[in-house]
């Protein structure tokens, strides 16, 4: 089931490097939410920060509140690991597991969660490469490599992988930038079909991409190269892009600058 995301005064360190500070946002289930601005603005950051892979850096940090449908996912208590099952994650880049079939590449995050019922794999594989949009052109070589996909394809895989384990939310950073523009139409028409079942945060640089396919837009920026990243708008996307209420999306979003 989708899940609300909360941030509430999220802050964000790498060693003593504040990349972000104070984001308050909330994105609610079932619908698609773009992190745009410029380069080292702290989009990424931010996006890793809410299935806490931020931390994995050595001296990162996150100070702050981020709850997924109410729960404090810095919470002591939490368990990573099953923070990181309920939010998937889709890279910049296609990453299949290169010595993994195509079969084997969607069911993985399976296995690791202990599923071992061949019929349950097999079902589970199906489903998730046909929300893909992926099933009919891969269905007769399930055991051939994934890596010998196309790009547009491989990246479909990864969505599959991603989408396997039913996570509440799912995280794309700029998952079309190593795409043509074919394959970036396929990833677009993708995420209005996976927002019935999922909540979608994306960061992508593209602003056509992003008035095409969010609902909501979240503008973020820096003043100055070092400081950190701060959040200028958040609004509806269609709002952000017609009638922004802040000069520095405007200029933004017309090219004046970034």
């Amino acid at each position: 089931m989708a899940k609300r995301v909360e941030a509430a005064n999220v802050t964000a360190y790498y060693g003593g490097f504040k990349a972000i500070e104070n984001i308050n946002l909330t994105v609610e289930p079932k619908t698609v939410t773009a992190l745009i601005g410029p380069s080292g603005c702290g989009k990424s950051t931010f996006l890793r920060s809410i299935n806490r892979m931020h931390e994995v850096l050595p001296g990162a940090r996150v100070e702050g509140n981020l709850t997924i449908d109410g729960q404090d996912i810095y919470d002591r208590d939490v368990d990573v690991t099953a923070v990181r099952r309920m939010i998937g994650m889709v890279f910049q880049r296609p990453n299949p597991f290169p010595t993994m079939s195509i079969f084997e590449n969607v069911v993985a995050g399976l296995r690791l969660n202990g599923v071992r019922r061949k019929s349950i794999l097999e079902e589970s594989a199906e489903k998730a490469l046909r929300s893909a949009n992926l099933w009919d052109e891969v269905k007769d070589r399930l055991g051939k490599p994934g890596a010998g996909l196309s790009g547009g394809q491989q990246q479909r895989l990864c969505i599959a992988r991603t989408i396997a384990v039913e996570p509440q939310v799912v995280l794309m950073d700029e998952p079309c930038s190593a795409l043509d523009p074919i394959s970036t139409l396929a990833i677009e028409d993708l995420m209005f079909q996976l927002k019935d079942k999922f909540t979608i945060i994306i960061v992508t640089h593209n602003m056509q991409q992003a008035a095409r396919v969010s609902d909501r837009t979240a503008f973020f920026s820096i003043e100055k190269t070092g400081d950190p990243g701060r959040l200028i708008e958040y609004d509806n996307t269609q709002k952000i892009f017609s009638n922004p209420a802040q000069k520095k999306t405007e200029d933004y979003i017309t090219g004046r600058f970034g």
